[in-house]
């Protein structure tokens, strides 16, 4: 229990570590007049559920499913870092990790060749090692969870780019190191249209900007999203109401990571909560 200076009561702040049984809890109480939760979509439904049969209120930051677009005008090499931190920075475990590459026809084989050496590139080690890019999934269901998805690409009928799997030997004793994987999919794809927590990253073509939206568009989940493109004119077209169906929409940035200053959160089954931002702070509070 932290209390913020001598005159506070006890329990202000306070922090309770437990399973799912505790937020069940928090979320059937009704002495819990808001309750703010982060996770996966089906989490988030059954919060919301629970709390709206008690009328109760409930700000919900769930899954996401980010795409970048990328166009025949952007700047490659100053893009590619963004693209490949997006998607396997923190083992892509960030809910705004990059998961979906979406590219013009006439850059697709030149963008899947330098990202394919740039993959090649990465290594995969300890977390407390700086020279290291990429560290290990949280457990060993995360990873049996990613090598499912991997088998699915394949049974769905997509084909690897770069091939992941489980880690083995010296240093990968945890068995919860991965190799990083490219999939060349649709967009239609059972798995594509799924999260996978982990770092895996489907590439697919686009024809017209339109078409690329809409493929952007095309999820249940509505979190991130980024445009990389040197027109002025693709990018108004992509943050207006014609574009990203996102709560985030960028442009020559990455989809991972978030402005402390920027409202955080999504549309759709991102829940349509939001935290930061200037007014963000009016979701706890109650007007009279």
């Amino acid at each position: 229990v932290i209390a913020a200076n001598d005159d506070a009561p006890d329990g202000i702040c306070s922090l309770v570590i437990g399973g799912a049984d505790i937020g069940k809890a928090m979320a059937a109480d009704k002495r819990v007049p808001l309750v703010s939760a982060t996770g996966s979509t089906r989490m988030g439904k059954s919060v919301g559920e629970v709390v709206g049969a008690r009328l109760g209120t409930s700000l919900l930051e769930l899954g996401g499913n980010n795409a970048v677009i990328l166009t025949p005008s952007a700047d490659l090499k100053m893009v590619l870092p963004a693209l490949v931190f997006g998607a396997v920075g923190t083992t892509g475990q960030r809910c705004t990790s990059t998961r979906r590459l979406i590219i013009h026809d006439s850059i697709y084989d030149n963008v899947k060749d330098v990202l394919v050496k740039a993959y090649g590139q990465l290594k995969i080690g300890s977390p407390l090692d700086e020279s290291n890019h990429v560290g290990p999934l949280t457990d060993r269901d995360a990873v049996d969870t990613y090598l499912n998805a991997l088998q699915a690409v394949k049974d769905q009928g997509g084909s690897f780019v770069v091939e992941g799997g489980l880690l083995e030997g010296p240093g990968y004793e945890s068995g919860c190191y991965v190799k990083p994987s490219i999939a060349e999919a649709t967009n239609d794809m059972q798995i594509v249209q799924h999260e996978t927590f982990a770092p895996l990253l489907y590439m697919m073509p686009y024809d017209t900007l339109e078409e690329a939206i809409a493929l952007q568009n095309g999820v249940a989940q509505g979190l991130s999203s980024a445009i990389m493109t040197n027109s002025v004119r693709e990018a108004e077209l992509f943050l207006s109401a014609a574009g990203s169906d996102c709560g985030i929409a960028n442009v020559n940035i990455g989809t991972s990571g978030a402005e402390i200053g920027g409202a955080f959160g999504g549309e759709k089954e991102t829940g349509g909560g939001r935290e930061s931002g200037s007014d963000a702070w009016k979701a706890y509070m109650r007007r009279q």
